[in-house]
C-alpha cells in the first residue's frame, strides 16, 4: 500500500510539473529562465532564428516573447545546442572527470560519450565503477559505452579481463548507451566466440555498438558491419570513410591530440554526408584542451575551412544526439532540454555563456561544479595498481630484432625490417615494455625509428590499451632507471639522463591520470614533453601520446607487448 501510495506521489507530482510548463509555454506564468533577444541556431529548418528562448525544469517550453524569473539578455549572440562529443576516453586527459569538466565546459560542450576502457584494462569493472561515481552529478553529461575489448587482444598482459557476463548488468544503468569501440575487428570478421557474445548481449539491449576499424574494407568491412557495429572513428581517408558511409555505418570525424582526421574527411561536410556525421575527440591532452579547445576547436576549424556553419553545428550537436538516441538533446526547441552554448558569432565561435539544463554553469570566469564523493573502497580499487619486480639491465640484453618506423601525426606504424643495436645517428632506439599489473616479470624489446631521441630515456604507464610500462631509450641504463622511477612512484611520466631523473609527472589513479588541477598537469606534462625535445624527440612527434600507442596491437603495422612484437597484418608474434 505504501509503495503504490509512493508511486502515486511521484506521478502526482511529475504532472503537477508538466501542467505548469504547459502554463508557461502558454503565456501564463513567467518561464524559470528566459534567454532574451536571442538569435539561435534551428537545427531542424537549417536557418537562425529570432525570439525569446524560454525554459521550466531543465526543458525548452518556448520561443518567441516570453517573461521570465530569471532573464539574460544575449542580444548580437549566437545561440546553438550544447555541444557533444561522441568519443572520448577521459583518462586521455590525465586528470580526473571533475578537472576534465571545468576544462571543457567552458567550450561549450554539454555531453560527453566516454569509453573507460583505459581504467577498465587496468582495474576491470572496479575501474569502471570508479568513473561511473566519479561523474555523478556533473554539470556535463557523461554517458558511457561499455569496454568491449579489455583486453584489446587475448594474449595481452592487462590489469583485469571483461567477459560478456561482466558488462551485462551495466547495460541497466541509464547513462550507458552501449558496447563501445569494437578494436578486435580481426575477432569479428572471424567469428570469435567471446567477442561476438558482446555485440550480442548489447543488441540484446537494444544498445548501439562502435567501432574501431582502420582501414578495413570490402568483404572484411562486409562482415564486420553485418555483425551489429554501427559507427567509426578511425576512418583518416575520405574514400575509407565513405565506403563505410555507403554501407551504412556512421562517421565520427576525429580531431584530437593523437589523431587529426578533419581536414582528410572535410568533404564529409556536405549536405550529402552530413547527417551520418558527428565529432570525436577520442584522446584529448591538457594543453590541448587548455589552449585549443574541445569540441568548439573542431566547429572553428571546419568552419575555417569552408564547411557551412549551421551545418557543421549541427554535427558538433543534432547529429551525435540523434544516433546516440538521446532524443531530447541536440536541438532548441520546445521539449528538448535547455542546454545551451552562448558564442559571440558563427565565425569565430568563442563561448560566453553555457548553460546546462537551464542552469548557468560557466558566465564567461567561472564553471559552477561540485565535487563528486567517491567512496573509499571505489577509490583504492584504482590507487593500488602497480606490481612488478624492479628491472634489472640483463632483462633489456637485445641483439637482432625487428624495426618499428613512427609515423609523424599519426598512430599506424611502418614495419622497417630489423635493425642489430641502437644507433642514434641513423634514429634508431630501444623500445620495452614490461608488463606491471600481475608481476610476472614479462619484458619485451625492439628497436624503433622516427622517434629522434639522442640522449638519456623516457618512460610512461600509459601504454594502450593494456597499460603496462614503455620505454624508449638511448642506453640500458636509463632505460632501468626511467621503468624503475614510474615503479617507485606508481605510474606517470618521466624523462631520464646519465642516471637522474629529469621531469617527471606522478599519475597515481591507475597509473593513468591525478586528481591535481589540469593547469598543474599541464604544466608537468610541458615540462615533460620539453625536456624530450631537448633531448632530440622530433617535433613532429609527441613524446608520451605517440609513445602510448606503439604497444596497441590493433593498429597496423608493428606493435610492441609484454611478449613481443606483433604484427598486425600477419596478426601473429614475430622473432
Amino acid at each position: 500500500m505504501n509503495e503504490s501510495k509512493t508511486r502515486a506521489e511521484r506521478i502526482a507530482q511529475k504532472v503537477r510539473k508538466k501542467q505548469r510548463m504547459i502554463r508557461a509555454a502558454m503565456g501564463q506564468e513567467k518561464a524559470d529562465l528566459v534567454l532574451k533577444n536571442a538569435t539561435y541556431v534551428n537545427v531542424f529548418s537549417n536557418e537562425l532564428c529570432q525570439g525569446d528562448i524560454a525554459v521550466v525544469g531543465g526543458l525548452v517550453i518556448g520561443m518567441g516573447e516570453y517573461s521570465g524569473v530569471e532573464e539574460v539578455d544575449v542580444s548580437g549572440r549566437i545561440v546553438a545546442p550544447g555541444f557533444i562529443d561522441a568519443h572520448i576516453h577521459l583518462e586521455s586527459s590525465l586528470v580526473s572527470p571533475s578537472s576534465f569538466a571545468r576544462a571543457v565546459i567552458p567550450h561549450g560542450t554539454t555531453t560527453v560519450i566516454t569509453d573507460p576502457h583505459e581504467i577498465a584494462n587496468v582495474c576491470g569493472a572496479g575501474g569502471i565503477d570508479y568513473m561511473m561515481s566519479a561523474t555523478e552529478g556533473l554539470p556535463l553529461d557523461v554517458h558511457f559505452m561499455l569496454p568491449s575489448c579489455v583486453p584489446a587482444m587475448d594474449f595481452e598482459e592487462n590489469g583485469e579481463r571483461l567477459t560478456w557476463r561482466d558488462i551485462n548488468a551495466y547495460f541497466d544503468h541509464p547513462r550507458v548507451l552501449g558496447l563501445a569501440e569494437m578494436m578486435n575487428y580481426p575477432g569479428v570478421i572471424y567469428g570469435d566466440r567471446a567477442t561476438i557474445e558482446k555485440i550480442v548481449v548489447s543488441q540484446a539491449h537494444h544498445k548501439k555498438i562502435d567501432g574501431h576499424a582502420p582501414g578495413l574494407s570490402g568483404r572484411a568491412l562486409d562482415a564486420y558491419i553485418s555483425a551489429g557495429v554501427y559507427s567509426d572513428h578511425e576512418c583518416d581517408t575520405f574514400d575509407n570513410a565513405v565506403e563505410k558511409l555507403r554501407k551504412g555505418q556512421f562517421i565520427m570525424i576525429r580531431e584530437g591530440t593523437a589523431a587529426q582526421n578533419l581536414e582528410a574527411l572535410m568533404p564529409l561536410l556536405t549536405e550529402q554526408y552530413a547527417h551520418r556525421c558527428m565529432f570525436s575527440t577520442d584522446d584529448k591532452h591538457p594543453y590541448d584542451l587548455l589552449r585549443k579547445g574541445h569540441i568548439d576547436y573542431i566547429v572553428r576549424k571546419a568552419i575555417r575551412l569552408g564547411a557551412d556553419p549551421i551545418l557543421t553545428i549541427k554535427v558538433a550537436s543534432h547529429y551525435a544526439a540523434r544516433y546516440f538516441l538521446l532524443n531530447n538533446k541536440g536541438a532548441i526547441a520546445p521539449g528538448y532540454l535547455a542546454d545551451f552554448v552562448v558564442l559571440d558569432n558563427l565565425r569565430d565561435v568563442g563561448v560566453e555563456m553555457v548553460f546546462k539544463r537551464g542552469k548557468k554553469v560557466y558566465d564567461g570566469h567561472d564553471v559552477m561544479l561540485n565535487e563528486p564523493v567517491i567512496a573509499p573502497d571505489i577509490l583504492h580499487a584504482v590507487t593500488d595498481t602497480f606490481h612488478l619486480p624492479e628491472l634489472t639491465k640483463e632483462r633489456l640484453a637485445l641483439g637482432d630484432a625487428p624495426l618499428i618506423g613512427m609515423v609523424p601525426g599519426q598512430i599506424v606504424t611502418q614495419n622497417l625490417g630489423r635493425a642489430s643495436g641502437v644507433n642514434v645517428d641513423q634514429d634508431v632506439l630501444k623500445m620495452a615494455v614490461c608488463e606491471r599489473h600481475r608481476g610476472t616479470g614479462h619484458v619485451a624489446c625492439c628497436y624503433v625509428k622516427g622517434y629522434g631521441l639522442r640522449r638519456g630515456a623516457i618512460a610512461a604507464s600509459i601504454a594502450h590499451d593494456s597499460h603496462n610500462i614503455i620505454a624508449c631509450g638511448v642506453t640500458d641504463e636509463d632505460i632501468v632507471l626511467a621503468v624503475n622511477r614510474l615503479r617507485a612512484m606508481g605510474g606517470g611520466l618521466t624523462v631520464v639522463e646519465a642516471g637522474r631523473v629529469i621531469q617527471e609527472l606522478p599519475l597515481p589513479v591507475a597509473g593513468l591520470f591525478t586528481d591535481s588541477p589540469l593547469e598543474k598537469v599541464n604544466e608537468a606534462l610541458e615540462a615533460c614533453k620539453r625536456a624530450a625535445y631537448e633531448r632530440g624527440v622530433s617535433e613532429g612527434v609527441d613524446p608520451f601520446m605517440t609513445l602510448s600507442f606503439t604497444s596497441l596491437p590493433v593498429i597496423p603495422s608493428l606493435r610492441l607487448t609484454t611478449l613481443g612484437v606483433f604484427d598486425v597484418d600477419q596478426m601473429r608474434l614475430i622473432d
